[in-house]
């Protein structure tokens, strides 16, 4: 079953994949395809995407495209809803980059972080574990945190920079994104394993998030470059979009990774802009969510679609 939006909350419907004659349905809402496609190798990929899927015997969320050219690389439940986890800091960072840009604050500005910010035990925080009784640090330095480390007090702290989930939701709709839902707190997530559920995002949005970064939409170009930086070299999910592409490949990416409750991980997730070998850019998001696979699976997972897309389209001028 795949995670819906709506008004009154997330509503949940199931997909049956149906067998006959020794072959598997392909669900109508999965399909990779390209310019200059036949329809038969646009099944074959379709099948290819849907099987890889599979593997994490959960819901699977994808969207890919090339950010030059608008083809539509690979989409599965690409308009569903999932949770992000830290892909939100993505987000939230660029709604921060846009009040510097507005001169609003200032990057090299130091912020106080006060136990009172510390995300939980068990959330991943540097920060925290660095500092035990608090600290000052620049608002570059939390960007670099919470992007390349996924430091989740660096979030919290910038998301109250931003003026709080309302000023991110306002950022967002500026771009006219309005499937990615950001309400809770990072230490909010870790107090309830539902609220994370409420911090949504589509693949189609996610990847409508890349584009705007991509096209310094809403951002400078130097707020877009720091970005893009601290992107490049995150240190989470190497094994993900990353994960079978070949070696010196360029990812700027951000993860999202849930805990483990009753044998079902909630979220294993990669979203990024991969720079092909002709240049132009494949902007991809891929959610595994409520899967009881192992992380190694789960990962392979995104590596596997990640690298199906990549090598649907490396090889075009």
């Amino acid at each position: 079953m795949f995670i819906k939006s709506s008004l009154a909350g997330f509503v949940f419907t199931s997909l049956f994949f149906n067998a006959c004659a020794g072959s598997t349905a392909v669900p109508a809402n999965s399909t990779v395809v390209g310019s200059n496609r036949s329809a038969s190798s646009q099944n074959a990929r379709s099948f290819d995407v849907t099987q890889i899927a599979s593997l994490a015997k959960g819901q699977v969320g994808v969207s890919a495209v090339v950010l030059e050219t608008g083809e539509t690389v690979a989409s599965l439940n690409a308009q569903d809803h999932f949770p992000m986890q830290s892909v939100y800091k993505l987000p939230i960072s660029m709604a921060v980059m846009k009040q510097v840009d507005d001169g609003k604050i200032k990057l090299e500005q130091k912020v106080a972080v006060t136990k009172s910010d510390f995300v939980r035990a068990g959330q991943h925080s540097s920060i925290r574990d660095l500092n035990p009784n608090g600290t000052e640090i620049t608002v570059s330095e939390l960007l670099r945190f919470a992007i390349s480390e996924s430091d989740g007090t660096a979030s919290d702290v910038l998301m109250k920079l931003a003026g709080g989930p309302q000023a991110v939701q306002a950022y967002l709709a500026n771009l006219s994104i309005t499937n990615i839902i950001v309400l809770n707190t990072e230490k909010e997530l870790g107090q309830d394993w539902q609220v994370q559920y409420r911090n949504s995002a589509t693949p189609d949005a996610a990847v409508a998030l890349l584009r705007a970064l991509h096209e310094k939409r809403g951002l400078s170009e130097s707020s877009q470059a720091l970005l893009l930086k601290y992107m490049i070299e995150s240190t989470p999910g190497a094994k993900r979009i990353k994960g079978s592409l070949p070696a010196g490949a360029i990812v700027a990416h951000k993860t999202g990774t849930s805990g483990t409750e009753k044998g079902i991980t909630a979220a294993t997730n990669d979203i990024g802009i991969i720079t092909l070998p002709n240049g132009k850019h494949l902007a991809i998001a891929v959610f595994v969510s409520d899967s009881p696979a192992d992380e190694a699976t789960r990962e392979d997972v995104i590596a596997k679609i990640a690298k199906t897309a990549w090598d649907a389209v490396s090889s075009e001028r």
